[in-house]
């Protein structure tokens, strides 16, 4: 008997399915796999085919490399797995690789260089109000560069956008007279986020022939962020452009793009927001999602407490 269809979001090329198809029936009939994990299997190894194929892979089972797989965990941190999720992936992965090794389908494995993940702290890290402050004020804005990195600063702290959203977001996604945008987050799925008057101040500073228009090339499309080619910024991009901001900030802790996000989230829960708003505002699914900033909270308070009260030391 097979595993369960893959659901219709994820598309897996036909030639990888196969593949897929073969590894999973051996699970299942021939190691006696739960059919739960198999199905999960399924669903994590057609969701790494979606993957590659959103990067116009052209290939094969045979032509997958380490370098795909690397990238792939890189998108899924960005968008804050957990890490038992992270580690399942993992597992499937690490599994099917072999599995075609042993049927001869490749000759190597093409997982066997990667490291096996380390479960990660259950509570996301963030930022102080401070230290928000101290990154967002960093980039030198009598650049185009400077003038976009403070824009999506602003936008990342302001609206609690994925990274990437970031790299996504188009010009007309946002109403500056409104103060909103419309995002397009995991499953393709669309929400209106608010946006704060320092974000769209920052937007429309950028916007301008000195910012944007700087850096705008013959055939630039409608991103909202662009590079210095034009282009739509990549999570490299990204990546680098925050750890610059986090450096020139004197900030020490360990800073990658979903921190703003845990920020925005932490920052609102510490100022009264309704849990549900918050939500809404991340584009979680599951409101067991959104609920992980309440422990975030707890445990700021509780370090608070060990840190001031006088009968706590």
């Amino acid at each position: 008997m097979r595993a369960p269809a893959e659901k219709p979001n994820f598309i897996v090329p036909d030639g990888m399915r196969d593949e897929i198809d073969d590894f999973l029936a051996y699970l299942e009939l021939e190691r006696g796999v739960a059919k739960n994990t198999i199905f999960a299997y399924r669903r994590d190894l057609a969701q790494f085919c979606d993957f590659l194929r959103r990067k116009n892979f052209a290939g094969t089972w045979k032509n997958v490399a380490t370098d795909n797989v690397s990238e792939w965990l890189a998108e899924l941190n960005d968008d804050g797995i957990s890490a038992r999720s992270e580690a399942r992936k993992m597992a499937a992965l690490r599994g099917i690789a072999k599995f075609l090794v042993a049927s001869n389908v490749r000759p190597d494995d093409f997982c066997e260089v990667l490291g096996t993940p380390h479960f990660r702290n259950a509570l996301p890290e963030t930022l102080s109000v401070e230290e928000v402050e101290k990154i967002l004020n960093a980039p030198t804005i009598s650049t185009p560069q400077g003038l976009r990195d403070r824009a999506i600063l602003e936008l990342m702290y302001g609206s609690g956008l994925r990274a990437s959203e970031i790299c996504t977001i188009e010009i007309q996604s946002i109403n500056l007279e409104e103060g909103v945008a419309r995002v397009r987050g995991k499953g393709n799925k669309e929400r209106l986020v608010p946006v704060g008057s320092k974000a769209l101040k920052a937007i429309r500073n950028y916007l301008t022939d000195f910012g944007r228009g700087r850096l705008a090339k013959p055939g630039t499309g409608s991103a909202l962020f662009i590079s210095q080619w034009g282009k739509a910024i990549s999570r490299k991009t990204l990546w680098a452009l925050m750890q610059e901001q986090a450096r020139r900030a004197g900030i020490q802790k360990k800073i990658h793009p979903h921190v703003l996000r845990h920020a925005f989230a932490t920052h609102l829960l510490a100022n009264g927001a309704d849990l549900r708003a918050i939500q809404e505002m991340l584009g979680h699914a599951d409101l067991s999602t959104t609920q992980i900033y309440t422990a975030v909270e707890k445990t700021r308070l509780a370090d608070e407490h060990r840190r001031t009260h006088p009968r706590d030391h």
